[in-house]
């Protein structure tokens, strides 16, 4: 990139697209018509959107797509053919959250930037690390960053950084929310969140309020700091939103981001009046600046819903007027041309063209000029036909004609001369940014495969490469149990069937846990650590400090995040990892990349119904029970709800349904999990857990009881290890996505 920040508009639509183009975007995002995060925006179709890229790039500015979603195996088969035409067409980036898209696309496409979707909840410098060591050529990390930590991922990935800078804003850190997905089966993970976290929720008994809505952001006065901090691009959000606001906002972004350039950071001050007015574009819920300089706080919450005057809706009001709704959004590029007519003479057009990297020129040749039988042609009228430019991305700067003898021809050919020139014009203009097409390779399944290879052999940290042949004894069914309480730990003992223990983070390394682990250890059983789901400074700061106690008491970890894969690495930790499922295996591809890792296992996905895992082709640990985490966030209820203490435990929020979610506070890291409210229940599904193949199954425990650990794993043991069908007990329980999926 240049000196200048990056100016990154959204496009929900083409009517957007040109809306951010006229108002100054340096770049836009968009999603094609498949694998984009905004399932409901009006997308475009493959003419559509080669079209665009080629008018984007004619006024000298960039075009994302957006392939931010979790591919199932299917899908991900089509992602080459899908891409193909628009890495030729010149597109500039995509940006991606699945592992397995990364590596295709990254093999496959060469030359195309890749960009790390905030899809990916990249939280530190180590994720960024991780993702460099694919390949990726910008991050967009979680929003929940402070401006120290993106200074800190820049100075230390060397990676463009891209940050939003305005719009609606998730309570959950991206790509770590299954609450639509689990209630109401549609996915954020699959473009199609339902938004739940609008709703209202009463906490601990209180009165129902939004707990869990933010404001949306506003960072315009953030500028000057957020460029020091190292930012590349600023982001705006709105892929849902209506052209006006497009251009009202990225107008008044590149406003502001030139007054720092032009005055300095000294100077800097937005006004009262454009501030309003930017806030005033659309209101829903309010506006902060988002978490740049805040953990989190009841500030950044809107507890009730704003009056009429602001519904939610839309108001489709400008920086400078509302006259913005009848706008036409229609920019030309300056060009120069040199109209040549000699008696006998072909004619001939000369354009010329200063892009950004050089000057660009084209020629056209017409027909014989004639001779004027009559009245020959006159300079000035010539130059009048020959600027009507019309409907076309150029217009005359300046236009020298000559008129050399008694010259003569029709107004139609000028027409066409000056249609012909601006086709060659624009054609040696976009040749630079098309791709031939054999450099893009077929998508066979053995290229998907040399792809994990290339990115194992880059990331060069892996233990060995694939596993080798499983005896019988590591053929048969595993059955591992997570526990997040003392008590919970104490129940499974003299329970012969359980081979490995997962214990919680925010309880295993407690003197008292750590003697019960050597009791379960002395009696065969492989005891992993829970690592944190976030593992920003905080976590890497305490992991620094416990790291030799983990290796000595710990058979292996379970990790949450590519943070702590990193740096577990870079430890030189040579004992088991395993993967959790918000490390999407969502397909064969994410599957072979995860294999060419140092993890020993990873846990297969909850997004993927039963035919859909059976497609991975078996391994894995498939979780059948358990009330799963639906959210991380940063924010916290018992903080929003005034009675934080800063000490962990548990919390409960009532939906207007009268379900009970349970939120655990991990007060140690500063992030909250919210639980689903009723647990998942696979206990009778034992033929259809045949056809998955998993090499084992997992139940996790939250709050239960000791007498219900004890009762639920002896039932999956008879049920799974013993081959005798069990009756689920009487309870309120899910099945989750293991039959219903998700689109």
């Amino acid at each position: 990139m240049g000196n200048q920040v990056e100016l990154l508009a959204p496009a929900g639509s083409r009517a957007s697209l040109d809306a951010g183009i006229k108002a100054g975007a340096d770049a836009v995002y968009i999603g094609g018509s498949r694998f984009g995060a905004r399932y409901y925006a009006d997308n475009l179709e493959k003419e559509e959107m080669l079209r665009a890229i080629d008018y984007v790039h004619l006024h000298g500015r960039k075009i994302y797509m957006t392939v931010n979603t979790l591919l199932k195996d299917r899908e991900i088969e089509e992602l080459y053919s899908y891409l193909q035409p628009y890495y030729r067409e010149g597109l500039d980036a995509v940006i991606v959250q699945d592992i397995g898209a990364v590596c295709c696309i990254r093999e496959q496409f060469p030359g195309l930037s890749l960009h790390i979707s905030t899809q990916a909840a990249v939280t530190h410098a180590l994720g960024a690390e991780f993702f460099a060591g694919l390949g990726a050529d910008r991050i967009v990390p979680a929003r929940e960053l402070s401006l120290d930590e993106i200074r800190d991922m820049k100075q230390k990935s060397g990676l463009e950084i891209e940050c939003f800078v305005h719009g609606a804003m998730c309570y959950c850190y991206s790509g770590q929310c299954l609450l639509s997905s689990m209630i109401g089966s549609r996915s954020g993970n699959r473009g199609q969140c339902a938004q739940p976290c609008r709703l209202p929720y009463s906490a601990d008994g209180g009165k129902p309020e939004d707990m869990l809505s933010l404001k949306d952001m506003d960072a315009v006065e953030l500028i000057p700091e957020l460029v020091k901090a190292g930012v590349d691009s600023f982001k705006i959000e709105g892929r849902m939103k209506r052209p006006e606001y497009v251009y009202a906002v990225t107008g008044m972004y590149r406003k502001y981001i030139d007054l720092y350039y032009e005055k300095g950071a000294g100077c800097f001050q937005v006004s009262r009046e454009d501030k309003n007015a930017l806030e005033n574009v659309y209101r829903r819920r309010g506006y902060c600046s988002g978490y740049y300089q805040n953990q989190n706080g009841k500030h950044m919450i809107s507890l009730k819903r704003p009056g009429a005057l602001f519904s939610g809706r839309e108001q489709a009001v400008s920086c400078q007027d509302k006259a913005l709704e009848n706008t036409e959004y229609k920019i030309k590029e300056k060009i120069n041309g040199k109209l040549i007519l000699s008696e006998g003479n072909h004619a001939k057009l000369c354009m010329e063209y200063t892009g950004a990297s050089r000057k660009i020129y084209a020629e056209y040749e017409g027909p014989v000029v004639q001779t004027a039988l009559r009245q020959p042609l006159e300079e000035e009228r010539v130059k009048r036909q020959m600027k009507k430019t019309g409907n076309t991305e150029f217009e005359f700067d300046r236009l020298e004609v000559f008129l050399e003898g008694r010259v003569f021809l029709p107004m139609q050919t000028l027409n066409e001369l000056r249609r012909g020139g601006i086709s060659a014009l624009e054609e040696e203009i976009l040749s630079d940014f098309r791709r031939d097409q054999t450099c893009a390779r077929t998508m066979e399944k053995e290229a998907g495969k040399n792809t994990v290879k290339e990115a194992s052999r880059i990331v060069k940290m892996q233990r060995g490469g694939l596993p080798q042949s499983e005896t019988a004894e590591e053929k048969r069914l595993h059955l591992t149990v997570s526990v997040q309480s003392e008590e919970q730990l104490k129940a499974l003992f003299y329970l012969t069937g359980v081979d490995t223990v997962y214990i919680d983070d925010s309880i295993g390394f407690r003197r008292d846990v750590v003697c019960q682990i050597r009791r379960l250890q002395e009696d065969g059983r492989q005891i992993y650590l829970s690592m944190p789901y976030i593992f920003r400074e905080r976590a890497v700061i305490r992991y620094e400090d416990i790291y030799k106690e983990l290796v000595q008491v710990y058979d292996g970890v379970l990790i949450r995040n590519w943070e702590s894969y990193i740096w577990l690495l870079k430890k030189g930790y040579t004992k088991n990892m395993i993967s959790d499922t918000n490390l999407y295996v969502f397909n064969q591809y994410s599957k072979d990349f995860m294999r060419q890792t140092a993890f020993a296992q990873y846990t297969l996905p909850q997004e993927l119904h039963a035919h859909e895992l059976a497609g991975l082709g078996g391994g894995g640990v498939l979780i059948v029970y358990g009330c799963q985490p639906v959210m991380i966030s940063a924010n916290c209820i018992r903080k929003t709800a005034g009675r934080c203490k800063g000490e962990e435990g548990i919390s409960y929020l009532l939906d207007r349904q009268k379900k009970k979610f349970g939120v655990k506070n991990c007060c140690r890291y500063c992030y909250n999990i919210m639980y689903n409210c009723v647990p998942l229940m696979l206990l009778d599904q034992t033929e259809e857990i045949k056809k998955v193949d998993p090499a084992g199954i997992r139940l996790d425990f939250t709050d239960e009881d000791s007498k219900t650990v004890r009762q639920l794993t002896v039932l999956y043991q008879k049920a799974f290890l013993e081959g005798k069908p069990q009756a689920v007990p009487e309870m309120e329980y899910t099945r989750g996505h293991f039959k219903r999926g998700v689109k």
